[in-house]
């Protein structure tokens, strides 16, 4: 369960990030990343965003 959350926290957030800069960021197969267990990330990340949302999400937030 744990696991499926911060799956789910990672994809949203790097799929939130690609949509606010399409032109820096690429992310492709987030929609069977829960089934292949594989995501293709191409581009720059927002390192402290992404941290925080796992941190969130393991603390139990929203």
């Amino acid at each position: 369960m744990l696991e499926e959350k911060l799956k789910d926290a990672i994809i949203g957030e790097l799929q939130r990030q690609a949509a606010n800069r399409p032109q820096a960021l690429k992310v492709q197969g987030a929609d069977d990343a829960n089934s292949s267990e594989e995501l293709i990330v191409n581009g720059r990340i927002d390192l402290g965003a992404l941290v925080m949302v796992i941190a969130g999400s393991v603390a139990g937030g929203p």
